[in-house]
This record gives structure tokens, sequence and C-alpha cells, in this order.
């Protein structure tokens, strides 16, 4: 039986190499998967906090019907938007009646700053970080 183990001392230098180059091309697939998903993930913040901030705008549209006078600003208190929300993104409304609502995120973002995510009223459609990056059309429909 000694006889048996006395010529096997370890892993061969191809071996190893076999399973180094394996984890390589399985991190390589997985690894923008991953970074994909943090993205989408992200923007979701951003998603909501336009949908609420839509939401706030409408609602004053249909009280008062107009939404002269009604800023960015009043529709934030309106939206009651989170702390950590309010400090991750800067939220621009474009047009008067609204076409197009703009998250841009911060400094703080913990994702980087200057991304943006854009709702336009007229495709009622959202782009842009986290959203239309890395994908296609087809992804976006099955969702």
């Amino acid at each position: 039986m000694s006889k048996f183990f006395k010529n096997n001392k370890g892993f061969t230098l191809v071996e190893i190499l076999v399973v180094v180059i394996i984890v390589a091309i399985l991190a390589a697939i997985a690894v923008p998967i991953y970074m994909r998903y943090v993205e989408k993930a992200r923007s979701t913040e951003a998603q909501s906090a336009i949908s609420a901030i839509r939401t706030a705008y409408r609602v004053y549209r249909q009280t008062y019907g107009t939404v002269e006078g009604y800023d960015i600003d009043q529709a934030l208190v309106d939206a009651r938007l989170g702390k950590a929300t309010r400090m991750n993104w800067t939220f621009e409304v474009v047009g008067n009646p609204p076409t197009q609502y703009i998250a841009t995120s911060t400094a703080d973002f913990p994702g980087g700053e200057g991304h943006q995510v854009v709702y336009d009223e007229e495709l009622a459609k959202y782009t842009g970080y986290g959203i239309d990056i890395h994908t296609d059309d087809d992804m976006d429909d099955e969702e």
C-alpha cells in the first residue's frame, strides 16, 4: 500500500494552472453580471424617488389646474423622500408641465457622482444609469 502513495506528492504545475484558468474564466463571466445587478439596485432608489416626485406634480396639477409656481423643492417636500435619498441624488424637472424628471447622483452616492436616471413623460420610460447600460432592449422588455 505504501508503494501506491509513494509517487503521489501533490499537484502538478499544469493541474494548478488549469484550475486557476477555470476560476479566472468564471470570474470574468460573473463579475460583470454582478456589477449590472448592483447598478440596477442603486438606480431603483432614483426611480422610486422620481415616481414620488411625478405623483406630487400630478396631485398639485389636479388640485390647482396648473403647475405654475410649483417647484422641485416643494415637490420634494410633498414626496416625503428620505434623508438618504436626498443625500444620494439631486433632482431636476424639465418643462412646464413636466416633460422629463432627472435624478443625478451626488458625491455621497456609493456608485459615484454624476450618474443620471431620467424619466421621459412622452416615452413613459426610464433611461440612464443602471437601466440601459450593458443591456439590450430585449432584456428590458422581459422584466
